[in-house]
Parts: structure tokens; sequence; C-alpha cells
């Protein structure tokens, strides 16, 4: 009989879907069979991945961010409702889907309900701590309750310092069963010729990535660098098209998104947890510009500024002018892991 695992993330973004792709091909390798459950981008963007990989939908999330910082948090409160019908209606999926199929383990990216009783369950996520400005111990505390009812989470971070997600991944008290697995990436660094001085990765919820979208599209249609733009819509078909000395694609995948990123000389993109491993993975120069009234992706980006790491800035602050600054940047570097998938997946035969 099939060892079946089912891995869900969330679809909020990109970033969730893209850091199971390690974890799927791990399983396959190890001859566990992974059924992928999400739905929306996420969904659509591993069913390219995996095209023969079989495949579930979950109910959405449906969360949009606001058009600006101040409304962010009132926004988000807005949307509260919504989060904790979909934390229950994707409860009662895994529940169908486990009592019509055996699966051996559940494998959860910040799905708060993807979960059994009477399977092996652990949740993925780099926010032990939620930051929400006044509301972060608040925050943190409902986001908590949930992970302690799943049987372990799994951090992908160092354990120890240096690492990429400070105080998120590393509270300075928490009473969670913690793994902490390294950074996980979909990606491998190669010396390529530079084809491009400038990659813009997008991705994120809307209305914010469009907005983002346009004001780069904007500002670089003035310069005289060779830049390419990956729009992080996930459609039926690859579309590319040439405008003087941009190349705009509406998305990629595989060796040909990493095969891009090692190819161009400097990435901007969204300061999500993800793609910050990605381009560490990958030792990247990066420029970051956090989604306004994020504020994990804000503290993200000013700890990778402080550090002189990575520079940063508002996105109503975006112009050509701060890229001037970068010189004095040292830029991302990987951290030398293995993560032993074999010791990390006997975990699923505890049950």
């Amino acid at each position: 009989m099939k060892k079946k695992v089912l891995i869900a993330p969330l679809n909020w973004g990109l970033g969730h879907a893209t850091r199971c792709i390690p974890i799927i091909n791990a399983l396959i390798k190890e001859g566990l069979t992974p059924v992928i459950a999400s739905d929306g981008a996420a969904l659509n963007l591993l069913k390219k991945e995996f095209p023969d990989t079989e495949t579930k939908e979950l109910p959405s999330y449906n969360i949009e961010y606001s058009k600006t910082a101040n409304t962010f948090k009132l926004k988000m409160v807005l949307n509260s409702p919504k989060i904790v019908r979909a934390i229950k209606a994707e409860k009662k999926a895994i529940e169908e889907l486990v009592a019509k199929d055996h699966y051996h383990g559940i494998i959860s990216d910040n799905r708060l309900g993807v979960r059994h009783r009477n399977v092996p369950s652990v949740f993925i996520t780099h926010q032990l701590t939620v930051l929400s400005g006044k509301t972060t111990a608040l925050s943190t505390k409902i986001h908590n309750k949930y992970i302690k009812k799943f049987d372990v989470c799994w951090v992908p971070d160092m354990a120890d310092s240096p690492n990429l997600s400070g105080v998120l991944g590393h509270p300075k008290k928490a009473k969670l069963p913690v793994t902490y697995l390294g950074p996980l990436s979909r990606f491998c660094y190669q010396d390529l010729p530079k084809e491009y001085d400038i990659m813009v990765l997008l991705s994120g919820p809307e209305p914010q990535r469009t907005l983002l979208e346009n004001k780069l599209f904007k500002e670089f249609t003035q310069s005289d660098k060779r830049i390419v733009f990956i729009r992080g819509l996930i459609e039926e078909t690859h579309k590319t098209y040439h405008k003087d000395n941009i190349t705009v694609h509406n998305f990629l995948t595989g060796k040909n998104l990493q095969n891009t990123i090692n190819s161009s000389g400097l990435i901007i993109s969204r300061s999500g947890y993800t793609t910050v491993m990605d381009l560490a993975k990958l030792n990247k120069r990066a420029f970051f510009i956090p989604t306004p009234g994020q504020s994990e992706q804000e503290y993200l980006a000013d700890r990778l500024n402080s550090n002189k790491i990575a520079s940063s800035c508002k996105q109503q602050d975006f112009s050509l002018k701060e890229l001037y600054k970068l010189s004095s940047y040292k830029g991302l570097s990987s951290f030398s892991t293995d993560i032993d998938y074999g010791e990390l997946f006997h975990f699923f035969q505890r049950k």
C-alpha cells in the first residue's frame, strides 16, 4: 500500500507553496507518496511543478490586502471572521479526506485547520512570534494556540545564530514542540553568465502585487539596464513579451526560474521569508520592498538593512536613486545545511 502524506500550503502569496517544493521532492525520494492540497495560485503552481502528483482542493481563505499601510491592520481584523470560517471548513475537509483514504502523515504550511487527531500532523511556520505592533503578544498567543494542536512544529531556519528569521522564529519563550530544519529552498546555486542586470520578482496578494508592479514598471522604463520582470501570475500558459530593455514573464517555474535568478545581477522583491531563504541559497544581492503594513516583511527588511546585508525602502519611496547605495551592502549568503529527511519523515511512522 502506498504511504501517502498530505502536504498543504496556504494560498497567501506563493511563498508557502514554493518552500514546500523541496519537501515534496524529498517525500518522493524517500519512497512516500505526496498528495498536494491547497487552492488558487498556490495549487496551480504546484500542479505545474508536479503534474503527475495527486492533488486536492481546500477551502480558500480569500484574503485581500488593503491598498494602504494605514488600513492594513483594520483590513486584517475585518478578515478575521472569514479566516476562522476557512479554518473550520478546511478542518472538515481534512476529516472527509482521511475518512476516504489512509494517510501516514499531514504536513500543513500555515493552514491552521489542516490536521487530524489520528494522523501525525506537522505545522510549518517561521512565525513563532507574530509581529503586529502593539498587539504582537495577543496575535502570537492566538497563533501558538493553534500550533499547539499539531504534533510538532517545523521551523525552516537555523536553531541558533546566525539565522534568517530573527525574533520571528526564535522567541525568548516558546512552549511548543519545535524542530529547526535549516532554511528551505527549491533552488541550487550556479555561477551563470549575467543575462540581466536587474530582476523584479513579484508575488503576494492583491491589490499590493499590482500596485508594486505598476510603480516598478514605470520607474524602469527610464532605465537603460537589462531588466526582467516575473509577474507572479500563475496562468494556464506561460507568456512573455518585450518592451525596450524590459523582458516580462507572467510566471516562471522550476529550472527556468532558478536559471533566471542565477543569471541576474540584482533581485528586487518583497521581503517575504521564503524569498529571503531562496535568495540566501543563491548568494544574491537583493533590494527589498516590504508589503505596506505587513509587519513581518518590514521587520525582515529592516533587519537585513541594519546588518548591511540587503538594502530596502518603503514602496512609496522607491525610485532608481535607491539603488545607488547598494555597493555598501554585502548581499545574502547561504547557510550550509543538509536536512536529514529520512529521519524527519520517520515521525510519520509513530501512530
